[in-house]
């Protein structure tokens, strides 16, 4: 018994022994099952995270996005949709310490920094002119390679920035993002509300150091400037009027060409100034904002109120210095100068007849086409110009309206 007893304890301590030189190899196995096991649920989790993150965002797109509330353009992050906002509460957050300009994003901050750095790192190969932003030499790479991508539809225009294409046809879509909060008065430009809004604060931080006048605009500046320096350094190739202003002399030159780039949607009705279009629109609207105190009679134009009450002042503060003749607005002693001068620049294009004012061309116009838009309801005969018309009126009505002294 004792011998069967040694035994068997012989044998245990065997197998314990066998079992024990062969942990190593299981433990070797169990560890890569249990890494394989582990492996496996990870990428489980990463699939299924990736699966709810595009389930996430598809959900997002079919709630389109971020949406701004003021003019329904969609963002696909939150952060661009901040940045949007800031095109209509006008916030800039970023101010230069060097002349106080704001921008909206810390980007446009930077570029600006270059101006005051003196910085032009990106150089023109072609001519060797040097810029402070790679935008401003892509650009400028286009005179050189005469390629303007970005073309409008409506007059062909083309532009070598997509961004300028799409402030260019504001002109023809009329929008115009941003407001004033002040008086309502909308802007198809930041920088033209900013230069706006100094009406409103009355700053005129730009000063004249020759007699010390101030100006809201730095543009404004330098037109002065150049009644002192008797510059005028844009001159018209058709008619000799020079401008202190590239600006003004593009308006002017749409004189000569005819160019009506501004177009009434209503009625067809073309303008040369975006001005005239908007103070037109108000005759189809019928919006008359302003009431004169002494008749009652309703305006559709701000600048018009204070022309207007002339008619009861009788005040004429517009004198020609050649006859002194006086006139209530500025416009009618321009014209009236024509008369000193000899200024003809409406020109006929079919007979070479020119005029001092644009109605007299295109009165002289009907003259080749044969038109004769007045037409007496009473006998059929039909007139060029609705002064003959009036007058011819009278045959009918027995008016007489002159009386002999």
């Amino acid at each position: 018994m004792e011998f069967i007893k040694e035994e068997s304890e012989d044998v245990k301590i065997e197998e314990s022994f066998t079992v024990k030189q062969e942990d190593p190899q299981e433990q070797t196995n169990l560890i890569k099952e249990n890494k394989g096991r582990k492996e496996d649920q990870h990428h489980f989790k990463i699939e299924e995270k990736t699966h709810l993150q595009t389930e996430g965002i598809l959900k997002r797109r079919d709630k389109n996005r971020f949406t701004c509330t003021q003019c329904g353009k969609s963002f696909g992050r939150k952060w661009d949709l901040k940045i949007h906002m800031r095109i209509h509460t006008g916030e800039k957050p970023f101010t230069c310490t060097q002349c106080g300009k704001g921008f909206s994003r810390s980007s446009h901050l930077n570029e600006h920094m270059k101006i005051h750095s003196g910085k032009k790192p990106f150089t023109c190969t072609q001519c060797g002119k040097s810029f402070g932003r790679n935008l401003d030499l892509k650009t400028h790479m286009t005179i050189h390679t005469g390629e303007n991508t970005f073309t409008c539809t409506q007059c062909g225009k083309s532009f070598g920035r997509k961004w300028d294409l799409k402030i260019h046809m504001r002109i023809y879509t009329g929008e115009k993002p941003f407001t004033c909060t002040q008086c309502g008065k909308g802007f198809s430009r930041s920088s033209h509300l900013n230069e706006h809004m100094k009406i409103h604060s009355g700053k005129k931080p730009f000063t004249c150091t020759q007699c010390g006048k101030s100006f809201g605009r730095n543009l404004d500046l330098k037109t002065h400037m150049t009644i002192h320096t008797g510059e005028n350094t844009f001159t018209c190739t058709q008619c000799g009027k020079s401008f202190g202003r590239k600006w003004d002399l593009k308006i002017h030159m749409r004189i000569h060409t005819g160019e009506k780039p501004f177009t009434c949607t209503q009625c067809g009705k073309r303008f040369s100034r975006s001005s005239h279009l908007n103070n037109h629109k108000k005759i189809h609207t019928r919006e008359k904002p302003f009431t004169c105190t002494q008749c009652g009679k309703t305006i559709n134009c701000s600048s018009r109120p204070n022309k207007h009450m002339r008619i009861h002042t009788g005040e004429k503060p517009f004198t020609c210095t050649q006859c002194g003749k006086s006139f209530g607005r500025k416009w009618d002693l321009k014209i009236h100068m024509r008369i000193h001068t000899g200024e003809k620049p409406f020109t006929c294009t079919l007979c070479g007849k020119s005029f001092s004012r644009s109605s007299h061309l295109n009165e002289h116009m009907k003259m080749h086409t044969g038109e004769r838009p007045f037409t007496c309801t009473q006998c059929g005969k039909s007139f060029s110009r609705s002064s003959h018309f009036n007058r011819h009126m009278m045959i009918h009505t027995g008016e007489k309206p002159f009386t002999c002294t």
